[in-house]
């Protein structure tokens, strides 16, 4: 095809054909359609979560959820029908969910159980349908870690202490004084970082040795320990 540059150098060119050119070039161009799909949430066990449509089709008719990935009938939660404003519910309803004008589910009080796959169907005009996934990851807030140390009086150059971190979180970090405990070709860590191991220790070691434990909704740090080097 002659590029639209081409033409206009050639000679005149009429507003009619100035027009089709720009429409074809316009055609080509077209972006391509967003994927529908649900945003994966995080949620504090006992609280409302809300599980939010991304990419919704603007003249949607009806939505109808699902718990797991795809429109399995044994799963199937609930319809929400727009004009007629009519709510279905089904066997995996629990009493618990809530279909939202705007297509998202809520649910009352997550439990563990609730952790999984949702599925959306949107229905719109010509029995056209769009289907879209995403996840939901109920935790529990973190309780405060238990530190112990195997000794907290060691001499240095001599002696190796081991700090364990007591937790069942997601993720452990550790402090020296207050602030991010740097690793050195002494230290190791084991057991997912919850164990640290100091062979052989050092008077720059002592210090303060606290433990910050996390998953992606809560945080908390362990009371300090102190290791005191002798030397």
């Amino acid at each position: 095809m002659e590029s639209l540059s081409a033409a206009i150098r050639r000679g005149p060119v009429t507003w009619q054909g100035l027009l089709l050119a720009v429409s074809l070039l316009n055609f080509w161009s077209l972006p391509t359609t967003a994927q529908l799909a649900i945003v994966s949430t995080n949620a504090v066990k006992g609280n409302n979560a809300i599980l939010r449509i991304h990419n919704k089709p603007p003249n949607a008719t009806a939505f109808r959820w699902y718990r797991g990935k795809g429109a399995n009938p044994n799963r199937y939660i609930a319809t929400l029908t727009m004009e007629e404003r009519r709510y279905k519910t089904g066997p995996a309803y629990s009493g618990r969910e809530n279909i939202n004008f705007d297509g998202s589910l809520q649910l009352k009080k997550v439990t563990l159980r609730d952790t999984g796959i949702y599925t959306v169907v949107v229905y719109l005009p010509d029995s056209k349908q769009e289907i879209g996934f995403g996840r939901l990851d109920v935790y529990k807030p973190v309780r405060v870690p238990t530190l112990i140390a195997s000794k907290t009086t060691v001499t240095e150059h001599k002696d190796c202490v081991v700090l364990t971190c007591y937790t069942h979180a997601v993720s452990t970090q550790w402090f020296l004084n207050g602030m991010d405990l740097r690793l050195t070709e002494r230290m190791k860590m084991s057991w997912e970082n919850r164990i640290l191991i100091i062979d052989p220790v050092r008077r720059e070691d002592a210090g303060n040795y606290q433990c910050e434990v996390s998953n992606p909704i809560s945080s908390a740090k362990s009371v300090p320990v102190e290791l005191d080097v002798i030397w």
